[in-house]
């Protein structure tokens, strides 16, 4: 076991939307946003207490009763905007005010503290290191056994992962994230060979990267209203 949480914990996420300045269309980006953030609501409506809404033109975020479909969400989010690339903050912790289930706007706490504290960490590591060491951070409030420590480090492995994959490895990869019913059906997909989609994953680091994902979800699992 993980956590114990002396409080009723919550997962909110923040996403941002890196360079938004520089994005031709921004309109379009935005509003491909807000239909991909409105599937997300419908399909994980049991994990969802307060909905994914655009907040600022290039940010929005949501609020999970669960740590169970965390990576799931930020994966397909992700995913579906490519390419244009988005950092998540993540933050477990209480909600302080009432929450509106309808819209994450108004809620606050030590969940959303951390998410933000986790946005700016992001955004400070990208400025001193001139790369994007990690697209994704998670912050815990009274974290006494520096769990976020550990998980944010699986997270800097994975994009230095990620950073590395050509365009057919992400292809085949994220189809495979997406799909999970084998090397042929995907194959058939993307009209390629099945050796092709082989070599895709083993160069492309593809088990490895399935295997920290699963053991980051495997943690956050842990995360729920009832552990109080």
């Amino acid at each position: 076991m993980y956590f114990f949480f002396d409080y009723k914990p919550y997962v909110a996420i923040i996403g941002d939307i890196k360079s938004s300045k520089k994005i031709e269309n921004r309109n379009n980006v935005q509003e491909k946003l807000k239909k991909i953030l409105e599937k997300i609501n419908m399909k994980y409506e049991h994990d969802i207490s307060a909905k994914f809404m655009i907040t600022l033109g290039d940010e929005f975020q949501g609020l999970l009763c669960n740590g169970e479909k965390v990576l799931t969400i930020v994966e397909e989010i992700q995913r579906k905007m490519y390419p244009i690339e988005i950092r998540f903050g993540i933050g477990i912790g209480a909600i302080t005010t009432e929450i509106n289930s309808e819209m994450s706007i108004g809620a606050d706490g030590p969940g959303y503290y951390k998410a933000r504290n986790a946005i700016e960490i992001l955004k400070k590591n990208e400025r001193k290191n001139k790369i994007h060491i990690s697209d994704i951070r998670i912050e815990i409030d009274k974290d006494e056994n520096s769990i976020a420590e550990m998980l944010n480090t699986i997270f800097s492995l994975l994009a230095v992962v990620k950073n590395k994959w050509t365009k057919r490895q992400r292809e085949i990869i994220m189809d495979m994230v997406k799909y999970k019913d084998g090397q042929e059906k995907s194959a058939e997909r993307l009209e390629i060979t099945q050796s092709s989609v082989q070599r895709g994953l083993t160069n492309g680091n593809y088990y490895a990267y399935k295997e920290a994902m699963k053991t980051i979800s495997n943690v956050l699992m842990e995360i729920r209203n009832n552990n109080v």
